[in-house]
């Protein structure tokens, strides 16, 4: 099925017919089908008429932060040491109905929350992030760039 089919090629002899002969393929019921022109009345800067595409490129948000607890880190010993402690603590011997489960899941979620808060730190993502780099990486990588020697 074409679509538009006017000439996009205009022959300099007037002898010749014009052509169709430049094509741009689109798909069906894409924005890009609704969005593209052929520009006919312009042809006369060359023998070719402008053909224009209009794509839509929408805005993307990129996630380049994220909250973290360090694997095997004091903050990660300390936010699952209070959380046990603190859920532990909770007394869940009076759920008799829903309103009282969701007032303990509402507990549970609220320590789940300011434990996170303040044990967890905001981490810019680079092409250098690692999750599994901790600590001691990174004291064993000072230990080397101090000595020079690999079994450090």
């Amino acid at each position: 099925m074409f679509i538009n089919q006017v000439p996009t090629c205009y022959a300099n002899n007037p002898n010749k017919g014009n052509s169709i002969i430049n094509l741009m393929f689109l798909q069906a019921n894409s924005e890009e089908f609704n969005n593209h022109s052929i520009l006919p009345d312009l042809w006369s800067l060359s023998n070719y008429t402008p053909l224009i595409v209009i794509i839509i490129i929408n805005e993307e948000f990129i996630q380049d932060k994220y909250w973290t607890i360090i694997k095997n880190s004091e903050e990660e010993e300390s936010f699952v040491s209070k959380l046990k402690s603190e859920i532990g603590n909770t007394n869940i011997t009076d759920i008799s109905d829903s309103k009282s489960l969701e007032r303990v899941v509402y507990k549970f979620v609220s320590i789940l929350a300011n434990l996170w808060n303040k044990y967890s730190k905001h981490v810019k993502i680079t092409k250098h992030s690692k999750t599994w780099w901790n600590k001691e990486y990174n004291r064993d990588l000072n230990m080397y760039r101090t000595s020079k020697s690999i079994p450090d």
